[in-house]
């Protein structure tokens, strides 16, 4: 849906190149204690997310055992070395650009507008922002300014990412919740959003009891704001679907708008219309749904004859929106959380038959997953079969500690995360450091 968009083209404000991403500042934002409708400004802070979507699916998805790369050097997200850096034009640099842009725009408003529903907008972005930073990056810069100084460079320094989580994640998503409403509006963030992010911000974190409150305010309370599952797995996906039912949340995308990254391409990594990785589907994905037989969402998710996936289809290309939440997520992670909280099997796997029904499986039997173990298990199968080629899977198995079992080899936890782009090291004179290993 290209709704932000048809604003954005109007009053996007662009950030000005200076020696380092978190020294940028909107240019005809200087007197922004004069502004009285931030509007454009909460437009910014959406779009920038834009630059963020393909790096995000390929590090999601290509990084773990979904999919594959087939063209020099890009099989280095198999390989689990140091040679990532050598990406950082393609990758990490769009990413970590795109992401502090959208944080800049967002601390305008939150420092300067008086309107409490964009304020609201602005958190929320901001905590996805910083989200999707500690996720690839792990520690880095705080900066909560509209207009950061050009000379302290103390302000540049990595934060550690428990300090990112409690000092601006968690307080801003909980400040989102009682800024917004709970009505989704052209497919803006709500209170409902805030509080699935916040949710699966504890989740991430292993912080389960803290993680249930927020997560069933969502699955027991968003059908009254129109929040569904769709009938039809197929349905989520593909530009013609774009803010369905089951969406929560969504980056829109429009192939009209040029962003950090050029162009919006996930979905064509995905399909195998890149060069790179013209067969991108991996062997060990097809065999997941192999263990599932009869499951719907094999189709929607992976073409044998083609080793690629159809989950998005080409028509409507570059327009498709990334969907960030979206309602079986959420489900799978309250299930989650309410089975490492010790309810029950029964009560738990119940949760997940709404979401098998749909793919035409049966519902789990607590009668044989019977143990703790056994359901969590049953859950993260169901989320890599649920969320493929959604950005989600190499993300899972690090917090889930599960990355050396599910890859089949002892990878070095340095390489659980990303490299840090070499030209804000450089910019920074090393104030910036590199991740261990890169």
């Amino acid at each position: 849906m290209k709704t932000v968009y048809k604003i954005v083209l109007g009053s996007l404000l662009f950030v000005a190149a200076c020696d380092s991403d978190l020294d940028q500042v909107p240019p005809n934002i200087a007197s922004s204690d004069s502004l009285e409708d931030f509007e454009g400004v909460v437009n910014a802070a959406y779009f920038y997310q834009h630059g963020s979507v393909t790096p995000m699916a390929v590090m999601g998805d290509f990084r773990a055992d979904n999919a594959l790369m087939d063209e020099e050097p890009y099989p280095e997200f198999d390989r689990f070395g140091p040679d990532l850096t050598v990406m950082e034009d393609q990758f990490f640099g769009p990413f970590y650009t795109a992401l502090y842009k959208s944080i800049l725009s967002a601390n305008n408003v939150i420092e300067n507008s008086a309107d409490e529903g964009d304020i609201g907008q602005a958190k929320f972005l901001r905590a996805l922002s910083y989200f999707k930073l500690v996720l690839v990056f792990g520690d880095v810069p705080i900066n909560l300014a509209a207009t950061p100084s050009t000379t302290d460079t103390s302000i540049l320094a990595r934060q550690p990412v428990d300090d990112v989580y409690n000092n601006v994640i968690i307080p801003d998503l909980q400040d989102a919740i009682g800024l917004l409403d709970t009505e989704i509006v052209n497919g803006r963030a709500s209170r409902y959003a805030a509080q699935a992010l916040l949710g699966k911000v504890h989740v991430y974190r292993g912080d389960f009891s803290s993680a249930e409150s927020p997560l069933a305010s969502v699955v027991n309370g968003a059908s009254s704001a129109g929040i569904t599952l769709q009938a039809n797995y197929a349905d989520i996906f593909g530009e013609a679907n774009d803010l369905n039912s089951e969406i929560i949340f969504a980056t829109q995308i429009s192939s009209s708008v040029v962003d950090e990254y050029g162009d919006s391409e996930f979905w064509s990594w995905y399909g195998g219309l890149d060069t790179k990785s013209l067969l991108p589907l991996d062997p060990d994905l097809i065999a997941a749904f192999d263990a599932s037989p009869g499951d719907l969402r094999r189709a929607v998710n992976i073409d044998e004859d083609l080793l690629a996936s159809p989950k998005y289809p080409q028509t409507g290309g570059p327009d498709h929106d990334w969907i960030e939440l979206r309602l079986a997520d959420v489900i799978l992670l309250y299930a989650e959380t309410l089975n490492e909280n010790g309810a029950p099997a029964s009560q738990v796997l119940s949760l997940l038959d709404p979401i098998r029904s749909r793919a035409g499986v049966a519902p789990l039997d607590p009668a044989v997953l019977n143990t703790r173990a056994l359901v969590r298990k049953a859950i993260q199968d169901e989320r890599r079969l649920e969320l493929a080629f959604e950005g989600h899977r190499w993300f899972d198995l690090v917090r889930t500690g599960t990355v050396d079992a599910e890859m089949g080899e002892t990878v070095n936890p340095n390489y659980f995360i990303f490299p840090v782009p070499i030209s804000e090291i450089l910019a920074t004179d090393g104030v910036i450091t590199q991740n261990p290993g890169y």
